[in-house]
């Protein structure tokens, strides 16, 4: 998929069956289609209409609330309240509207009789109603090029044919079910997000994602679903489908029915969810990709580094970093060819790898003229260039999401407001013991010396301190601080660099 700059989209996406936690496999496919949708806005100026389906009643959802003596209206409230708690906790974009399939039973009647009345699906004696796959001729799987072989269905099944797909279930006793032309029952899966994409956005679809578990059968039979009801050639222009997420070292997907999940609430105990993000971007929304407490960690020390920059950066701005100028006219031209490099890559089928790479090693020289600039003599300052970095740096994570703040302190969060200022106390302390250690110019020859090794401990509590400090995310470094005192300019040996660790 390719961009242009486009004025409006509409957006479906298959939304969760509630009946139990969400896991990081479904997290991993809503992270990469939150940034998508966050690219095609903030990049490409797209204005979306984002819908997704609630599967509020289902096989799944019948079984588990009768495992938990609950109702099913019940459960599913109960969980569809916790998947948009778990979407509120990764950072991912609400819906433009959710809506639940329970609330669109009489639309999905509707649709089905339009389905019937165009030959395409049947009713039989049972109460069933199915999409009959052979009256949409070599029309039928457009989407996938090669439909796999039907399953091998009951002895008592009803079906004409065995890859046809149920639009409307026969109630069984005790399960909760809605009148219909056809009797009691309950609407099938497919023809769910038909109906509901249809109420919205009627005959036509710009966009539409799941994982790729959902191309066939699911997708493929939504094409076939609407595009008979609403007899169009084609009812969608766009379908994404997300990798699956795999546990490390395992060749099967993340999955509740393998028992090889990690909820997200539990990951987020230990990560935050900047750190998932960055290892969503790491690799194209289309590619399978492995989860191991490695690739977190590794995406979190990628987000340490991100930020020490950023404030060594804004340190060197300040004046406040030791050194002198750094080759401007290379930074400019990096600058700029990064910007081409990431909207050329996030146009190309939203390639964000490479466009994190581009971005990243920007960073990285940016880095390395840093370095030597305070390896260097003093001399001529070149704050601008770094300045327009920095914020092209926080403009483009900000785009896709992730915050690079190095106090991320929440509104009405006053524990965390409370302990960036308990440290920039104790560091502004331990500047001024340091100063006072190595202040010995009053003194000459052995008074001097004499200072010095009484002063000792002082500086040795100091560098104690640091490298506690250190060990909590929290780092000093020697920069530059320019103090304007009576004789002028004067630097003093070593200024704060405060740096809390967020992820």
């Amino acid at each position: 998929m390719r961009m242009k700059e486009r004025h409006g989209d509409d957006g479906y996406s298959c939304g969760p069956t509630v009946y139990d936690h969400a896991h990081l496999g479904h997290a991993c496919s809503y992270v990469r289609f939150d940034i998508i949708r966050r690219v095609l806005t903030q990049v490409f100026g797209c204005g979306i209409v984002m819908v997704m389906g609630i599967t509020d009643v289902d096989d799944k959802i019948l079984r588990r609330a009768r495992e938990m003596d609950m109702s099913p209206a019940a459960l599913a409230r109960l969980y569809e309240e916790d998947f948009k708690q778990d979407m509120v906790a990764l950072k991912v974009l609400p819906p433009t509207v959710s809506l639940r399939v329970t609330e669109m039973v009489p639309q999905i009647i509707s649709f089905i009789e339009g389905i019937i009345a165009r030959g395409h699906a049947y009713a039989t004696a049972k109460g069933n109603v199915y999409f009959d796959v052979r009256a949409r001729g070599d029309k039928y799987g457009k989407l996938v090029s090669v439909v796999p072989a039907p399953a091998a269905e009951a002895v008592d099944s009803d079906k004409r044919h065995a890859g046809d797909f149920a639009l409307w279930k026969a109630a069984k006793p005790g399960e909760v079910s809605w009148a219909s032309p056809w009797g009691p029952g309950r609407p099938g899966w497919h023809i769910e997000c038909s109906t509901i994409a249809s109420a919205v956005f009627g005959s036509h679809l710009d966009v539409h994602s799941g994982g790729i578990d959902l191309a066939f059968p699911h997708h493929e039979n939504e094409i076939a679903q609407c595009e008979v009801f609403h007899q169009c050639g084609q009812w969608g222009n766009y379908f994404l489908h997300s990798g699956h997420l795999h546990v490390k070292g395992q060749e099967e997907k993340m999955s509740k029915s393998l028992r090889n999940y990690v909820t997200i609430k539990d990951f987020l105990c230990s990560f935050s969810p900047d750190v998932f993000r960055l290892f969503c971007l790491r690799s194209s929304y289309r590619s399978a990709v492995d989860y191991s407490d490695s690739t977190m960690l590794d995406a979190s020390h990628v987000l340490r580094g991100l930020a020490s920059f950023l404030e060594d950066a804004r340190a060197y701005m300040r004046g406040q970093l030791a050194g002198g100028p750094v080759s401007e006219a290379e930074l400019w031209d990096r600058l700029s060819s990064t910007k081409g490099t990431v909207r050329t890559a996030l146009a190309d089928d939203f390639n964000t790898p490479r466009a994190l790479d581009a971005v990243l090693d920007l960073v990285r020289l940016g880095n390395r003229q840093l370095r030597a600039a305070t390896e260097g003599p003093g001399g001529p300052r070149s704050p601008a260039v770094l300045g327009a970095i920095v914020a092209y740096v926080e403009q483009f994570f900000e785009t896709v999401g992730i915050s690079l703040a190095s106090r991320q302190c929440l509104p009405g969060d006053g524990s965390t407001a409370t302990l960036c200022s308990v440290v920039d106390e104790l560091v502004r302390f331990r500047l001024k013991v340091r100063q006072f250690a190595l202040d010995t110019q009053a003194a000459t020859g052995d008074a001097r010396r004499q200072q010095l090794q009484e002063r000792r401990p002082l500086l040795e509590a100091c560098d104690t301190l640091r490298q506690d400090l250190a060990a909590h995310g929290i780092s000093i470094k020697k920069w530059r601080s320019l103090h304007l005192g009576p004789a002028g300019p004067t630097d003093s040996t070593e200024a704060k660099g405060l740096r809390l660790a967020g992820h």
